[in-house]
């Protein structure tokens, strides 16, 4: 990954973070997305020291504000004239219903439609340079869900935030397989995948019930490192074994199954509409 330009998004902690690290010791140039400026400048502080890479810069941007997911783009294309490889690692689950700056059920405007956007401005920057490659972290929670088109700010509905996170999930797979197949032709390549279920911060505050708290509880003794969540976000972004593959779901760097909702093309271009009017391109 020498000379490689990276930017990854949510990489100030967690998978993120672990995956930053991965590409850095490999010799990328990392531009590293965090909500948290004072987290951020501590987390790009230590991968410089541990990579032995001084070449890693921290972006600061709030996902659930459109206009910042703007910001961040401009910045990033500024920063970087090729850009060679995308992560979309950035993410988060809500307790409560809660609305982003722009009036969007938070875990769908965090989750999905910030890298909707953030993917589409920053496209041609992509193509220029290519090959490149974009990468979305989902998850195993995608199963089972759906998309609630008729009910997409979760107003109508009693809220969950697991399911909610899991429709989000399942738009991470969808967005993947309508973009790989709008990249044809080019030299863009996009994947995604299911890190495992990896021991972080992320969650923490959810309000759970006392029942699922302690199902939460007992399943994380045996969860993942975040180094091991990050090595199929590694792969994805560095390996040349996937060269040239698009459009897939993987897991433990392989070839993975997801739900039959996942591969559903007429809700995958159902989802695309709706979020270009959502986040107001054409």
């Amino acid at each position: 990954m020498k000379n490689k330009v990276c930017v990854i998004t949510g990489g100030t902690d967690g998978i993120g973070k672990a995956a930053a690290y991965g590409l850095a010791v490999q010799g990328a140039r990392l531009l590293v997305h965090g909500r948290d400026p004072y987290k951020g400048v501590r987390a790009v502080a230590e991968l410089k020291t541990r990579s032995g890479n001084p070449d890693i810069e921290f972006l600061q941007a709030d996902f659930s504000s459109l206009a910042d997911v703007r910001r961040l783009a401009a910045v990033l294309m500024e920063r970087a004239p090729r850009i060679d490889v995308l992560v979309n690692n950035a993410g988060g689950i809500f307790g409560k219903r809660t609305v982003s700056k722009d009036g969007q059920e938070m875990t769908f405007a965090v989750n999905h439609l910030a890298p909707f956007l953030l993917t589409h401005l920053l496209l041609d920057t992509l193509k220029s340079g290519g090959p490149s490659r974009i990468v979305t972290t989902s998850s195993h929670a995608h199963r089972g869900a759906k998309i609630p088109f008729d009910d997409l700010q979760a107003t109508t509905r009693k809220y969950s935030p697991m399911r909610a996170y899991g429709s989000s999930k399942l738009a991470n797979i969808l967005f993947t397989r309508a973009l790989a197949k709008r990249l044809q032709g080019t030299a863009v390549t996009a994947t995604c995948l299911h890190p495992g279920f990896v021991r972080t911060s992320f969650g923490r505050d959810v309000e759970m019930s006392p029942v699922f708290k302690l199902i939460f509880g007992f399943a994380a003794r045996f969860a993942r490192t975040p180094e091991k969540g990050a090595e199929t976000v590694i792969y994805l972004a560095s390996s040349p074994e996937v060269e040239g593959a698009s459009g897939g779901y993987y897991f433990d760097c392989k070839p993975a199954p997801p739900s039959a909702a996942a591969q559903d093309d007429g809700a995958a271009e159902r989802l695309w509409q709706e979020s270009e009017r959502l986040v107001g391109i054409a």
